[in-house]
């Protein structure tokens, strides 16, 4: 087993846990950001059949995966509990009965080894998440989080101090994608599917409204595009949908990125910032991807997108946070403190 780095060396080991949704995920990370271990359990296949993440299933498999993802996670870095140095777990939002899960395991943990414990918000998490193993840390910039559930721009002045620029009034991104693969009868989940189809399709083929892309403001609208394609479909013959669908898929996310490309250049030109962050599990779609880099190196703007293993929910990004909250002097989170499904974003005007 690799020796433990002694304490004030290479700073703080954190044991982080995440069970928002329906991935069960552990890591241990040192320092100012450094991943030791970043395991994640998936539960696709568990869910594939339903066609969606059922609560009750998901919060089932967490209590089974969560001690088996935690042990391998301490084993790939080298440590056993006693070489912790505080524990982080993620407190909202999120299905309740999952967060649960992982929010009373880490707190138990805690108590248990009398470690400080950090409920850290899993937006924050991703809002970090671009950041983890970047020289300097974290920097003034605009930041997209583009997920299943959430969609929205923040200015990010530093740790603590954001401001909410703009967000979704209705479907997020990653809804409307796996919305729109359900439509076409593509599996669970639908938004991977539909970038993998999309690849081999023409963009140009189908026309999809750019709900709210001119709207002067940083606001988002996915639900009309969604409705946009039922439409569609329904003066479709079977066969016609069959043989048009990588040109469909290609098409429906056409108008998805070029609204996420172009609100977040406004937001950029807004904030008078010169760096866009990028993060959530949409932030992995590779038309996405390529729109904002071209977009940016057109702009002369620097992106930092979320690694792939980072984009998705996982636990380095919550431990991440933790550490930052930890190494600023920040108090740690009572153990009575409850989990909050809804728990927003603490926003913030100040200039760190």
């Amino acid at each position: 087993m690799p020796e433990r780095p002694r304490r004030g060396e290479q700073g703080e080991v954190v044991l982080a846990l995440e069970t928002s949704c329906d991935e069960t995920a552990a890591a241990v990370v040192l320092g100012e950001g450094e991943v030791l271990a970043n395991v994640v359990a998936s539960q696709i296949a568990l869910h594939r059949p339903h066609g969606g993440v059922v609560p009750e299933l998901a919060s089932r498999e967490h209590n089974l995966a969560l001690m088996p993802v935690v042990s391998q996670a301490l084993a790939e870095a080298g440590l056993e509990l006693g070489g912790l140095d505080l524990i982080a777990a993620t407190a909202g939002p999120g299905l309740a009965s999952s967060l649960l899960i992982g929010n009373t395991a880490g707190k138990t943990l805690a108590l248990a080894l009398g470690l400080p414990f950090f409920a850290i918000n899993h937006l924050e998490g991703h809002l970090l998440s671009p950041f983890v193993g970047q020289p300097g840390g974290v920097r003034p910039c605009v930041g997209l989080i583009v997920s299943g559930g959430h969609t929205m721009l923040i200015e990010l002045r530093g740790l603590g101090g954001y401001r909410l620029l703009g967000a979704t009034r209705d479907d997020a991104a990653g809804e409307a994608f796996d919305k729109g693969a359900k439509l076409l009868g593509l599996p669970y989940p639908g938004g991977p599917e539909m970038d993998q189809r999309g690849r081999q399709g023409d963009p140009a083929a189908f026309e999809f409204p750019r709900s709210m892309v001119d709207s002067g403001d940083h606001a988002f609208s996915f639900s009309g595009l969604k409705t946009s394609l039922r439409y569609l479909l329904e003066k479709l013959t079977p066969e016609d949908q069959a043989a048009s669908e990588n040109d469909l898929c290609a098409s429906y996310q056409a108008a998805i990125v070029e609204v996420l490309t172009r609100k977040a250049l406004g937001a950029v030109r807004a904030t008078g910032l010169t760096c866009l962050t990028v993060s959530g599990g949409v932030s992995r779609n590779s038309a996405l991807r390529h729109s904002l880099t071209a977009m940016c190196q057109r702009e002369g703007i620097e992106l930092l997108l979320a690694g792939a293993d980072l984009a998705t929910d996982n636990a380095a990004m919550i431990g991440y946070a933790a550490l930052l909250k930890y190494r600023a002097g920040q108090p740690q989170s009572e153990l009575s403190m409850d989990i909050d499904p809804n728990l927003p974003l603490a926003l913030s005007e100040a200039r760190l």
